[in-house]
């Protein structure tokens, strides 16, 4: 069963909670580090791994001394190998997929935080699963992508799963430490969303905007493709199909709303009316401080909420023409297994092709709506990561060829 993984007390106790960040120099993993820097009584980063941001992770392993990095390959794993012999800091540079999966089930790691974007994430979030590893789950689509396969993971290994989205970690706040009251207590939920910066623009403008636009969000300090996710909405899809899981609730139990201030970062609505909200200021440092420290709170070095400086509170339904990829994630949950699959692989490729310049805006939708669409009857079972991994394959495949069309 989950939650039999020693508390952050208990391992305190002993010692400083081990830690490996996965994707430590994205933006969450370097506030996942920045929480860390404020309490090194509590916590030893003992792993790192990054994609091609070789500076960046040289200068988190100088600070934080490692045991493990890891890199996806060789050239840029020597290019840290000098460097950290030049410093005289002996942590291990280990290179690709295996090594990550090696480090997140590591006998050696007590915590993971899995903050890899896309697809590419799923396997190292189920070797620390299987592992019975306090998970940190910063990488929506391991639940997206693999979700039978990596709650039943959760589940045999015996793992403390722990949401780092904003939106699930406010939901996972607002109920009690014992899952098995969830039900009992739930009658929905509401997920809020920003509705980045084209929550007023006119959808008829839509084809004209650039990357550039897309990735300057209103409230949050994030990476550009989940910047763009929250352009189209997109995250918030993704976060409905997380939250299924997360919570084992139905669809018609997950809702959106636009706040477009980012203080209230999700509800829970009880059978009894009454709703529970976790509110504070736009900062991931903020759920990531609790996922490390659960049960405790730790301080984040996220700025307070002043009540006294806030104005109002607003809240708006998402609009159809301005977000149509929403629906998207209510369609693929009533869809053969696996669709979530395509939709996410989907989205990932075409998101990469809007940034690169292939691709307008609105056709961000198109791909991923056509995508789904052409899979649906050609969906077999997903019982191994092989058969999740090949679904992955295909829909990337079949992505790539309607943006090819697109592009002409």
């Amino acid at each position: 069963m989950m939650n039999v993984v020693p508390t952050t007390n208990q391992l305190r106790a002993a010692r400083p909670l081990r830690l490996a960040v996965l994707g430590s120099t994205g933006s969450i993993g370097a506030s996942t580090l920045d929480v860390v820097a404020r309490h090194p009584e509590r916590f030893e980063v003992v792993g790192l791994t990054a994609h091609s941001r070789v500076d960046v992770l040289l200068k988190q392993c100088l600070l934080f001394r490692p045991r493990v990095a890891v890199l996806p390959t060789e050239a840029r794993a020597q290019a840290l190998r000098s460097a950290l012999a030049e410093h005289s800091v002996r942590t291990e540079v280990q290179v690709g997929p295996q090594a990550l999966c090696d480090l997140a089930g590591s006998p050696d790691v007590d915590s993971v935080m899995a903050a890899i974007v896309g697809a590419a994430g799923l396997p190292p979030c189920l070797a620390a699963a299987r592992a019975g590893k306090r998970l940190l789950l910063a990488n929506k689509e391991a639940l997206v992508v693999g979700a039978d396969l990596f709650m039943q993971a959760v589940k045999d290994g015996g793992a403390t799963l722990l949401p780092i989205d904003s939106e699930h970690s406010a939901i996972f706040q607002c109920l009690p430490e014992d899952r098995s009251r969830w039900a009992e207590r739930i009658d929905h939920i509401i997920l809020t969303a920003s509705g980045g910066p084209f929550r007023q623009r006119d959808p008829a403008s839509f084809h004209a905007i650039t990357p550039a636009q897309a990735v300057a969000h209103p409230n949050w300090v994030m990476g550009q493709k989940i910047s763009v996710d929250s352009a189209t909405m997109m995250n918030k899809a993704l976060e409905v199909i997380e939250a299924r899981w997360l919570f084992d609730l139905a669809p018609e139990q997950i809702r959106v709303v636009l706040h477009p201030q980012s203080i209230i970062h999700s509800m829970v609505v009880c059978r009894d009316a009454s709703v529970l909200a976790q509110l504070g200021t736009p900062d991931m440092k903020v759920p990531i401080a609790y996922g490390l420290s659960f049960p405790d709170r730790v301080e984040s070095g996220a700025q307070r909420l002043d009540f006294l400086k806030l104005q109002a509170l607003t809240f708006e339904p998402p609009d159809p023409a301005r977000f149509p990829g929403l629906q998207l994630a209510y369609d693929a949950l009533a869809a053969p297994s696996g669709s979530t699959a395509v939709l996410n692989a989907a989205n990932e490729e075409a998101v990469a092709a809007f940034l690169s310049g292939r691709i307008s805006f609105p056709d961000i939708h198109r791909v991923n709506a056509d995508t789904v669409e052409s899979f649906v009857s050609r969906l077999g079972p997903a019982r191994l990561l092989d058969d999740v991994l090949d679904i992955d394959i295909r829909a990337r495949a079949q992505a790539r060829q309607r943006i090819e069309e697109l592009a002409a």
